[in-house]
Parts: structure tokens; sequence; C-alpha cells
């Protein structure tokens, strides 16, 4: 039972965590952003301190693994070929400065830039090119690492890149599989024992793809103007929680 449950989590809060992975990865496949943050903020509410950021990291990555696999030939690979390189210098990087970051600092950032570009004016071609890709990667990769919220800023500027709704999807998918990969070495190296949550992590990644499975379904049956529209607004709605939070 130790392997199915940590020892932290009731069977009853397990059960409704479930729920929850299976809700949140149908939002993220169907609107594009969103699940993440909000399965993050629901898991704070039970999960210690000190397991939250590992565990969601590790949920994601088997989540948006299988939103990847299911849209993979959907995937802008000239992005992620510009997106990897960044997620590796950003989890060195952290890695090597894995210390505690003031949250409200990068929670008002990330609120700032995903507010710009689900509202703003769009970004000049050079910010999208390799080199700006590369860069947003970085940032992002590292920041993951403390705070594990940077869903919405990455959605939002693929959104800029993207203007089909499956490689908006696709694309979001790998690169986030992408992002949340180092971090099963980076906190295993740390000390942060993840065959204590396996059982918990292996449930609540199947419990993501089924809702996945639904989420790109409900993808088939709007256009690439309303799911354009329901992206921004749930960028618009991370954002202002994320500023709450900050200000709290």
């Amino acid at each position: 039972m130790d392997f199915l449950l940590p020892v932290e989590l009731a069977p009853a809060t397990a059960a409704f965590l479930l729920l929850c992975s299976a809700l949140t990865s149908m939002i993220t496949a169907s609107l594009g952003a969103g699940g993440g943050v909000l399965l993050l903020v629901l898991m704070a509410m039970w999960v210690p301190p000190l397991a939250i950021i590992p565990v969601h990291g590790m949920i994601q990555l088997g989540s948006n693994g299988g939103r990847a696999l299911l849209t993979w030939r959907s995937v802008n690979w000239r992005v992620i070929a510009a997106f990897a390189p960044g997620v590796l210098a950003g989890a060195l990087l952290g890695s090597w400065l894995l210390v505690e970051l003031p949250a409200a600092v990068w929670q008002l950032t990330i609120a700032a830039f995903a507010l710009y570009l689900s509202w703003g004016p769009a970004l000049p071609a050079a910010v999208l090119g390799g080199r700006g890709i590369f860069l947003v990667s970085l940032a992002t990769s590292f920041i993951s690492l403390f705070v594990g919220a940077t869903g919405p800023l990455v959605a939002g500027f693929i959104r800029q890149l993207c203007s089909d709704r499956f490689a908006t999807i696709a694309t979001f998918a790998t690169a986030m599989t992408l992002q949340h990969a180092p971090k099963a070495l980076v906190f295993g190296v740390a000390g942060f024992v993840f065959r204590d949550w396996l059982g918990f992590i292996l449930a609540m990644i199947a419990a993501g793809f089924a809702g996945t499975c639904v989420g790109v379904h409900l993808l088939s049956k709007i256009s690439n103007q309303q799911f354009s529209n329901a992206l921004k607004w749930i960028l618009t709605i991370l954002v202002v929680r994320l500023v709450w939070l900050a200000l709290d």
C-alpha cells in the first residue's frame, strides 16, 4: 500500500487529486493552457511543500508526454529544435543555483509577460526566431525548477508562433515535456526520494492521459478562432491568479 499511496495523503484526498488530474489535463488539451497551474494550486493544499514541485513536475512530464504523443503529427519541430537547447541550459543553471528565490518576483514576472503575450501586439520577428525561442526556453526552464508555474508564459509565447490550434497544443505539450524532464535528475540529486511517491505519480499520469484523450476530442469540435479566444481568456485568468498570489 505504501507504493500506491504516500503516507502524507489520505485515500480520499488521493482519489480527489486523481479526478483533478483528469479534468485539468482535459482543460489543457482542449483550451491550450491552465490545467497545469490549476493542478499545482490544488495539490498545494495537501502535498507537503518540499514535495510539491518535484511531484507536480513528474506528473506534468507524463501528462504533457501523453498529449505530445497523441498530437505528434502537428508538432512544429522548428520551434522544438530551438527550444530544446534552452531547456538544458536553464536546467543546468537552475541546478547550480538551487536556492530559495522570492516567489512573488517570479509570479509577477510570469504574469506580466503572459498578459502581454495574450493581449499585446505581436512580438517582433527577431524575437520569434531561433535565438528568441532559445532565450524564452532558458528563462522558463530555470524558473520552473523553483515555482513550477511557467506554463502560461510558454503557452502565450507558442501561441504567437503557431496559428493552428492543433499545432499550438502539440508544440506546447512537447516543449513542456522537455522542460519537466530535467526535474527528475535535479531534484533526485538534491535528495528528493521519488520512490515514496512513484505509485501516486503513475496513477496521476494515467488519469491525466484519460483526460487528455477527451480534451483532444473536444479540440476537434472548435475552430482556430474560438481556440485562440479561449486561450487568451484562460491565460488572463491565470495571470490574475498569479498576481493575487504575489500580492497576498
